[in-house]
């Protein structure tokens, strides 16, 4: 066969019609092109007109040099399924080292994938299998994946593991990992593993959107734990929302983030932990000029690191539990994190603590911050049912009630009665009468699993927890350079209660705090039930 430079998929045998397999027709032509780039170097392409072409039971073993480029989102389609091999995944493209060797010197080169939309609501696996993608390559070199629209596959949507030299743009990733119960590796909207080219790996990630996936919107995974984390990945101008995680740096060193959105996830907006295959944590990365809202856990969620860290420019607000959250899980790097630095973000309106350290710091430095009006989870416990309660989809109404706006954010509601099995959903927002429920999990449009709960059900809502404050130390800090930050609270009522906690098993020695206003706060400035030892405070109003 004849292997043109740019090829017409219909004229290779593709239909496009829904119904016919085209998986045969598109393996057979991406090896001929392949050869035919293998023999000259000159890189080919396979242009597919709009239409839905079905690729069944098998997925399509991609060669190095060949371009896949449609007619666009939602004109061309590529439609997975398995019905005939229930236990294969069926990603539409895959390249990977344990089932192909791929590796450095045997890599994929030169490939763009643009301009159409892959479904995967149809591959089902008799149990999770991570392979379940909707791409699935490894050892890429020089690609560009632009302009796609990948949804509802099994497992991770976007699954290309070390990417040099690539860009990843426009790439729309929705309800993947559906198999996924959010435990699973794997399970999100963009998964890339990083480490295979070595200490520098030449990645930019652009403009991509990533929302309903089971576990993360966008991770990055160090993937073998004995590999140098690398340096050069850019995460820009993306937006995460209704994940499990937003955006997790698993295993990347310098990471950059900038100007993206992380909205609505589950557990945290920004993650940098041990979840990862290999539990490392990532290190010296950069957040800046991001907007953190609304997640129904923690903003941004940071550990398992020894630093530094970066966050600079951030609006971290309106989070169901803390702003920023130091802490470390399990099975990961255990030793104090070093130069973590906060400075000039907008840390407000977050249900508990605008910053919580639940894991050691060493010279962490927090400067010209504005941490206001925290702690907003202030509303006492209440319990209702009967006449005026009614639920739908992703809300509970009392119209009797009269709570403090925002008051139950981030609470876990409970509804139904005695001898009814009771449920529970996570609260988003309030009004003095409605509550704003969270999806009972990333992708879903409701909050209850086994329908909305009808009219006049009984429904109860925990106390809330105190004290709650700007900052807070509950682990063991060490030269802390803490300056020039503005820790009030001007709302009514006020709900931050201190500017500072030092909690009873934390330590808090030497460094400066200086130069801060922690004045108009619920109760006072400062609570020291562990009292701060050497270093110097000093002018801080309040």
């Amino acid at each position: 066969m004849t292997a043109p430079l740019t090829a017409d998929a219909h004229e290779y045998g593709l239909v496009g019609d829904g119904v016919a397999d085209d998986g045969p027709a598109l393996q057979k032509l991406v090896d001929a092109l392949g050869d035919a780039t293998a023999s000259d170097g000159r890189p080919r392409t396979v242009r597919v007109p709009a239409g839905r072409y079905a690729v069944r039971d098998r997925p399509v073993l991609w060669r190095s040099g060949v371009s896949l480029v449609g007619a666009g989102r939602g004109a061309t389609c590529f439609e997975l399924s398995n019905p005939g091999a229930p236990t294969r995944p069926v990603p539409l493209a895959w390249f990977t080292t344990a089932q192909h060797g791929a590796g450095r010197d045997r890599h994929i080169a030169d490939v763009t994938f643009a301009h159409f939309e892959i479904d995967g609501l149809r591959v089902e696996t008799e149990e999770y299998e991570v392979l379940a993608k909707g791409l699935g390559l490894q050892y890429v070199l020089r690609g560009r994946f632009t302009d796609l629209y990948i949804h509802d596959t099994a497992a991770t949507g976007f699954g290309c593991d070390f990417l040099q030299d690539t860009v990843v743009e426009g790439v729309l990733t929705e309800r993947c990992g559906r198999q996924d119960p959010g435990e699973e590796m794997g399970g999100a909207g963009i998964g890339i593993g990083v480490g295979g080219w070595g200490p520098v790996e030449r990645l930019a990630v652009t403009d991509c959107a990533a929302r309903g996936n089971g576990t993360n919107g966008i991770f990055l995974e160090l993937q073998q734990d004995h590999w140098v984390p690398p340096r050069g990945i850019r995460i820009t101008a993306c937006h995460t929302e209704d994940n499990r995680y937003g955006i997790s740096d698993w295993g990347a060193d310098g990471l950059i983030v900038t100007g993206c959105t992380m909205l609505g996830n589950h557990v945290a907006g920004f993650d940098v932990s041990a979840q990862g295959t290999t539990s490392v944590g990532g290190r010296g990365g950069i957040v800046t000029g991001c907007v953190i809202d609304a997640n129904p856990g923690d903003g941004i969620a940071l550990g398992n690191t020894p630093g530094p860290y970066g966050f600079h420019g951030n609006r971290v607000s309106n989070n169901g539990r803390y702003g920023y959250w130091e802490h470390n899980l399990a099975g990961g790097d255990q030793e104090p994190a070093t130069d973590i630095v906060l400075e000039s973000n907008d840390i407000h309106d977050n249900a508990l603590d605008g910053i919580r350290v639940d894991a050691p710091l060493h010279e962490p430095a927090f400067f010209g911050n504005r941490i206001r009006g925290n702690g907003r989870r202030a509303a006492p416990g209440t319990r209702g049912g009967g006449e005026g309660v009614h639920c739908g989809p992703l809300s509970l109404t009392d119209e009797r009630a009269d709570w403090l706006p925002g008051g139950h954010r981030g609470k876990e509601l409970t509804v139904g009665g005695p001898g009814e099995t009771e449920v529970t959903a996570v609260v988003v927002d309030n009004t003095a009468t409605g509550l704003t429920l969270a999806p009972r999990r990333p992708g879903a449009d409701t909050a209850w699993p086994d329908g909305t709960p009808g009219p006049g059900t009984a429904y109860r809502l925990p106390d809330c927890p105190a004290p709650r404050t700007g900052l807070t130390a509950a682990a063991a800090v060490t030269h802390p350079y803490v300056h020039g930050n503005r820790v009030r609270d001007d709302g009514h009522p006020r709900t931050q209660i201190h500017a500072v906690w030092i909690a009873p098993e934390a330590t808090w020695t030497g460094g400066r705090v200086s130069g801060n206003d922690f004045s108009g706060n619920a109760a006072a400035p400062t609570r020291f039930d562990s009292a701060p030892s050497g270093g110097r405070w000093r002018d801080n109003a309040g």
